[in-house]
């Protein structure tokens, strides 16, 4: 994304697999990458849109490829426009993408991509997972504990993955026009989101079911003065009186207005909006110049194994994977 906030599009083509590799690697992840087919018909053909949070790319390689690659940090998706390929996700069961059956996965377990076909196109999409948690969380009006755990397959024949893949590939299309609404921040920053909750209702995961039921009720504006106080301010020395303090109720009636309205009492907001800020500035820090414990104490973390634990269990990754990753 370019620093005015417009979306970036970016167009490769070339027949060198060192290039092919790197312009994959600067916007993906690092993978190895090797021709299985004739190399006399190798040929990258790779476009992109950098969204902040999302990357939308189409890629095609004209002949049989191997890749394989982890990054923490990430889902992906893949949607065979045209051709398939088959994956494995770790030591799980290989899994097949076609032209009606995308593929999700989560490259922190290690991907190996083989059986390429020579004639396969294949919209790409690699989405942050801090924003899917954050768009998770709009969506059904609570904090979310555990990452949402999501099937490998998407029905992209039909219904909203059908749509949704429709979307991602408009993102690509709009690249063509010199004065598309990507290029306007307001609408790409709206657009973004709405691909990546859209993603939410077309997948399967272990939260589709709540998000299908009935949406969440109105907030009292006690519990939203609260939640808009600590999401302006996270790392301000809060606690109980001071939290009903801005509410402008009493202790008891702000704890009992957040667990019906929140699922969880007011202090335990507090710290998971300063657990996503610390994942924030881990993944922003470059390489050398911080440490987990200096962030974790910044955001009032004193206890660095339940930090830990906790961190864990909300981003699937402990604080120094996410650090060495990080930049």
């Amino acid at each position: 994304m370019d620093e005015d906030g417009t979306a970036e599009f970016i167009t490769y083509t070339t027949r060198s697999v060192e290039e092919s590799h790197d312009a994959i690697a600067a916007h993906y992840y690092d993978l190895r990458l090797e021709v299985a087919g004739p190399a006399s018909e190798f040929c990258t053909t790779l476009g992109v849109v950098d969204l902040g949070s999302l990357v939308v790319g189409d890629v095609s390689f004209g002949t049989d490829v191997r890749m394989s690659f982890g990054e923490p940090g990430v889902y992906h998706v893949a949607v065979p426009l045209e051709g398939g390929f088959r994956l494995q996700q770790g030591r799980g069961d290989a899994l097949f993408a076609t032209p009606q059956r995308a593929l999700f996965f989560d490259p922190v377990y290690g991907i190996a991509v083989d059986d390429w076909a020579p004639d396969c196109h294949s919209l790409t999409v690699k989405i942050d997972k801090a924003a899917v948690l954050h768009s998770l969380e709009s969506l059904l009006g609570r904090p979310v504990r555990r990452p949402p755990r999501f099937e490998p397959y998407i029905d992209v024949s039909r219904g909203p993955g059908r749509s949704w893949a429709q979307l991602a590939r408009w993102f690509l299309l709009d690249k063509e026009l010199a004065h598309g609404l990507l290029r306007r921040p307001l609408i790409r920053g709206r657009l973004e989101q709405t691909l990546l909750e859209g993603l939410l209702l077309a997948a399967d995961h272990s939260y589709r079911a709540e998000l299908e039921g009935p949406p969440p009720p109105m907030r009292p504006a006690a519990v939203k003065r609260v939640m808009d106080a600590v999401q302006e301010l996270p790392a301000e020395p809060y606690d109980a009186a001071r939290l009903a303090d801005i509410a402008q109720v009493s202790v008891r009636t702000l704890q009992e207005a957040f667990r019906k309205h929140v699922g969880v009492p007011p202090m335990a907001y507090v710290s998971e909006v300063r657990l996503d800020r610390v994942h924030g500035q881990l993944r922003a820090s470059a390489p050398g110049s911080t440490t987990v414990a200096e962030v974790a104490y910044e955001w009032g973390f004193a206890h660095l194994g339940r930090f830990a634990r906790r961190y864990r269990e909300r981003f699937g990754e402990t604080p120094s994977q996410t650090l060495r990753t990080s930049g």
